[in-house]
């Protein structure tokens, strides 16, 4: 598949760090999911994140989140450490977006309600509330089913929802878990254009990951390969196809982005 984006944007590397993982190390029972993790994410930056099934590339997300705790180590977001707010404080301080990999939606709901729902939550000012709403859902086209209920949505159509709920609170770091997962190609290039665009014009930070390598590479600026619970390489799409321990981890001899 082609790049997505026809540049890479460059400022994030002169910018400061909006999210960091510091020596993150956690196990259930006795297994070691993340052993000494250090991840940095830049304000405005697409960073993707690639690995085998298990390896913690999910953990990581609830760890941001809050749903799970680390062992060791500090989870940093504007220069504050964060590892004993609870769920709700680093959504709403920290103004944190998460798109699950499944579901994430009022099933029962139209896509409307679905969108009032969490505005009524997350928005006081009932006219901009309004607006909020139909401005997202003019973003992600979704006026010709606005009034359908989300389960008799297609799977992009569902995505495309979700990712517009996690919006509603004006997200300054949004993670995407497997956002490319059993979509078509067409489906898969909207959703890229759309992860690249709020980073271009909503300046939000990205983290998303997923087993479509191709598909993650051609929207991020940086990605890390995850293996035994270790980060083994990170650097730009074109250089980390080309290290030695991508290819070893992750990739193999033959990939390639194009």
């Amino acid at each position: 598949m082609s790049n997505i984006k026809k540049f890479r944007i460059k400022s994030f590397k002169n910018k400061s760090s909006i999210l960091k993982l510091d020596k993150i190390s956690l196990k259930y029972g006795r297994k070691i999911i993340l052993d000494n993790i250090n991840l940095q994410l830049n304000n405005g930056q697409i960073l993707g994140l690639l690995g085998p099934n298990g390896v913690g590339k999910s953990t990581i997300f609830n760890l941001i989140t809050g749903l799970v705790y680390p062992d060791f180590g500090s989870i940093i977001i504007n220069s504050e450490k964060v590892n004993k707010y609870p769920i709700y404080q680093r959504t709403l301080k920290f103004k944190i977006g998460f798109v699950p990999q499944n579901g994430g939606y009022f099933h029962d709901l139209t896509v409307y309600q679905n969108l009032k729902a969490i505005a009524e939550i997350t928005i006081k000012n009932l006219s901009y509330r309004e607006e909020k709403i139909n401005s997202l859902i003019s973003k992600f086209e979704l006026d010709p089913i606005r009034d359908i209920k989300a389960d008799l949505l297609s799977g992009g159509q569902k995505k495309k929802l979700v990712i517009a709920l996690a919006l509603v609170s004006d997200p300054k770091i949004l993670l995407l878990d497997e956002p490319f997962a059993a979509l078509d190609l067409m489906t898969i290039k909207t959703l890229q254009e759309i992860i690249v665009d709020l980073q271009s014009s909503n300046n939000i930070s990205v983290i998303l990951c997923d087993h479509q390598a191709r598909d993650l590479l051609a929207c991020v600026d940086t990605a890390a390969i995850i293996h035994n619970g270790k980060v083994v390489a990170q650097g730009t799409p074109t250089n980390l196809i080309q290290n030695i321990d991508a290819k070893k981890a992750y990739f193999g001899e033959s990939f390639k982005i194009s």
